[in-house]
């Protein structure tokens, strides 16, 4: 099954639609409620790298570094990273400090370097910083934001992001013209659409948009009997109704609800990829079929008549 690539913005790289995302690979049963065995994540991350998908996100903090451990024994094994791969990490604040200068984001490439095998990254994200600082402090002379931008200047990373939830706070990373790819998780989803402004000003930016989460924590991939959350938090009584009548509109169509999430995503021509979470092998075909699924058109405005109303929508 192949996959048309598409410029990942104004960076020069091309990457699939689909980008495989590795956060579950870390086993963090907190998190995700359940555990992967080292054998079937790196399974996983093998069947990854075999294609068709060429786009990989992990971060430094997965797993307190269990996801990049895992990828970098893959990558050693099987002599590097494939020509046309883009891989991708995140730069991350202290797990136990909460300190994230640039000598911590200095220290956090090296990690994830040391820890995948390699020598350079082709995109490196600063991550979650609305978690440890303001704006203010993240584009200090001595902050993380400058410390990426010169190891870009150094060759170290190919190209930088910022990968977070906080829209505002994106948003005024992205008017820094600092960075090249943006990052936003649950913001966009059959059942919000809180980042399309941030989507559109990306785009005016020549800056690529990524968007992960599309099943929204699970409750469009799973329906809210098993998972009654969304974005990992409680999901309102209104919200729970519009995914049983997302789910009866699937239905009555024959598609999977699957589908049409991941899909409303991928045929939106202004987001570059979407970052799916994998947890074992299997996961990738079944992604790429819901990718590839027939889905009739008119399935579009029935599903955006369920979309909950904006003040239900993540801020």
């Amino acid at each position: 099954m192949g996959m048309t690539v598409r410029p990942l913005g104004s960076t020069g790289l091309q990457v699939t639609p689909v980008c495989v995302g590795t956060s579950p690979l870390s086993n963090m049963p907190g998190l995700y409620g359940y555990e992967v065995a080292v054998e079937v994540a790196t399974a996983t991350i093998d069947k990854a790298l075999d294609g068709p998908v060429n786009f990989l996100d992990t971060s430094n903090n997965y797993g307190a570094g269990r996801a990049e451990t895992l990828i970098g024994e893959v990558l050693r094994r099987r002599g590097g990273v494939p020509a046309g791969f883009v891989l991708a990490t995140k730069v991350d604040a202290d797990a136990a400090t909460g300190e994230f200068d640039g000598e911590r984001v200095r220290r956090s490439v090296e990690e994830s370097l040391s820890r995948l095998g390699v020598d350079h990254v082709e995109l490196m994200y600063l991550h979650d910083p609305e978690a440890h600082l303001t704006f203010e402090q993240a584009m200090a002379d001595d902050g993380p934001v400058a410390a990426l931008a010169d190891l870009r200047e150094q060759g170290v990373l190919g190209h930088i992001g910022v990968a977070m939830g906080d829209l505002d706070m994106l948003a005024q990373f992205l008017r820094t013209g600092v960075f090249e790819v943006a990052l936003n998780h649950n913001h966009y989803t059959l059942l919000d659409r809180s980042a399309d402004a941030l989507i559109e000003d990306a785009c005016r930016r020549g800056i690529a948009f990524v968007n992960a989460a599309p099943y929204g924590g699970g409750i469009l991939a799973k329906g809210p009997e098993a998972q009654p959350k969304y974005a990992y938090r409680q999901a309102s009584d209104a919200v729970l109704q519009a995914v049983r009548g997302m789910q009866e509109v699937c239905s009555r169509h024959d598609v999977p609800l699957q589908a049409a999430a991941l899909q409303f995503s991928l045929r939106d021509p202004r987001i570059a990829s979407t970052v799916v979470g994998v947890s074992d092998p299997a996961r990738i075909d079944e992604t790429l079929a819901f990718a590839a699924a027939d889905l009739p058109e008119h399935i579009w405005s029935e599903l955006t008549s369920l979309t909950p109303t904006t003040d239900l929508w993540l801020s």
